[in-house]
């Protein structure tokens, strides 16, 4: 779909396809992009956005179609190499630093003008100044170690990384899912940073399933459904309702699709847990949807490995009644088992009620397996397919299987929406709040401010320890941003 009047285009990709065996990727992209424009790309998990952009960065090879980069036709000797001479850069949505290197040392692998001797104070110099201009206030040291940071931090080093240098400069940054892992100050830095880039002359392919980023900050919007682009408009030209409903899915208005506020329940708390750093109590009831809110890397993640814990081996910070299931985030280091299937994957959790004479039953197996790829639609042709086949989100959904699918009474989800679709998260606040009403409480860690709406009480942590708690009814993001910073303005 080439749009009139884009004859400066930057990039032009013209009938792009790519199948993986059976499936069929892309099926005949036309797209544009224009220097000094931000250009939103949305679409369901699956849609073939990651794709595309691998094409763009060279990392995948189509099997027909044309690339023209600057009026030049790059078909048949475009690559990794090529696409960083001309100044195509990619965040992806799985983060690509080495966990085990310092943040200088990151920098050093992806800026190969980075050498001799004083490279590693050179290094430094780079990192610290972009990740200065991008996140003020981000708090990263260039010699601390990946591994210790973070998943929000990471995701800043990754972006900072991107942007930083000349070597040569960056003309088209591919940003996949940037602040899946950012907080909301932390996000708004980074958009902001992302329209002065845009004004400077520079572009951004955008890619974010939270619309609100999308239509705020693009100049054009260009929307994905089954490997194919469907629709592309000026931003103006899209709001949220009509955005969705370009994307396939359909969306419940806010008003509708609001969960009225409920009294605290009497039923029996099933879990209580305090930070060892001190501060207020969490208390969890059955049925609760509790929600922890609050900047990203102020130890809500801790919180939760504190109570998973607690569940197997006890705790003096946390008592838990019930069993457990843990929903990760950060998939790649804490979810997916990588060398395992996708119904394996989804069947980990439960094998102990799939057994027959003491053995695992591969009927029961096939048909979980089976019916939670229906319930959530995770998108594959065959679920014995390695889990990386997926797409990000759709392994996403093979996590929530596994423990919505487990005996687990007690759920600890870790910020879990990551890179997952509208439609998606629709159904899975609705499963979510489902489960609940029969008895099974979640306790949630989210970055995302709309999906607190979905918590019965939510509890705001700051440097490790819990520093306000509020009813849904008493929710607004003034309060959340208010006990996040309050020490930081005293």
């Amino acid at each position: 779909m080439t749009e009139p009047g884009s004859a400066g285009a930057l990039v032009r990709l013209s009938a792009i396809e790519k199948s993986f065996g059976a499936v069929r990727a892309l099926r005949g992209v036309d797209l544009d992009i224009r220097p000094g424009e931000c250009l939103g790309l949305a679409g369901h998990n699956g849609a073939g956005k990651s794709t595309l952009m691998q094409v763009l960065v060279g990392n995948v090879v189509p099997d027909t179609g044309t690339l023209t980069l600057s009026g030049e036709d790059q078909t048949g000797r475009y690559g990794v190499s090529r696409a960083r001479a001309l100044g195509v850069r990619c965040v992806f949505q799985e983060l690509s630093l080495c966990p085990n290197l310092t943040v200088a040392e990151n920098t050093r692998v992806r800026h190969g003008t980075l050498r001799g001797f004083g490279w590693r104070r050179r290094a430094s110099a780079l990192i610290r100044d972009k990740l200065d201009e991008i996140f003020p206030g981000h708090g990263i040291g260039p010699q601390e170690l990946l591994s210790d940071l973070a998943l929000g931090q990471r995701q800043m080093v990754e972006i900072a990384t991107v942007f930083a240098g000349d070597d040569p400069t960056p003309r088209l940054v591919i940003l996949d899912e940037p602040t899946s892992s950012l907080d909301g100050s932390a996000a708004s830095q980074l958009l902001a940073y992302v329209r002065g880039f845009v004004a400077k002359g520079g572009s951004v392919i955008l890619i974010s399933h939270i619309l609100g980023e999308i239509l705020s900050t693009c100049d054009r919007i260009a929307v994905m459904s089954d490997g194919r682009v469907v629709d592309v408009r000026p931003a103006s030209g899209f709001d949220r309702y009509s955005l969705v409903e370009s994307m396939g899915h359909v969306v419940a208005h806010e008003d509708e699709a609001a969960v009225e506020a409920r009294a605290r329940s009497a039923a029996p708390v099933v879990a209580r847990v305090s930070s060892p750093r001190g501060g207020g109590a969490l208390e969890a009831r059955r049925g609760e949807i509790i929600g922890l809110a609050g900047l990203a890397g102020h130890g809500q993640t801790a919180l939760l490995v504190l109570l998973q814990n607690a569940s197997f081996r006890g705790s003096r910070f946390a008592k838990v009644e019930g069993r457990t299931a843990f929903v990760a985030g950060d998939r790649q280091t804490d979810g997916v088992f990588p060398l395992w299937s996708i119904g394996q994957n989804v069947t980990i959790r439960s094998l102990r009620g799939l057994t027959r004479l003491g053995l695992i039953d591969p009927a029961r197996e096939r048909a979980m397996e089976a019916d939670w790829q229906r319930r959530i639609a995770i998108r594959t042709p065959d679920m014995g397919n390695n889990i990386l086949t997926l797409s990000g989100g759709n392994q996403q959904k093979a996590l929530f299987a596994r423990a919505l699918g487990s005996d687990a009474e007690i759920i600890l989800m870790d910020d879990p929406m990551r890179g997952v679709d509208i439609g998606t998260k629709q159904e899975v606040y609705a499963q979510v709040r489902t489960e609940a009403e029969k008895g099974r409480t979640f306790i949630w860690y989210t970055t995302e401010f709309d999906e607190l709406k979905s918590c019965d009480q939510i509890y705001v942590l700051r440097t490790g320890r819990i520093v306000d708690e509020l009813p849904r009814a008493d929710l607004t993001e003034a309060r959340i941003l208010s006990a996040s910073f309050k020490e930081e303005a005293a």
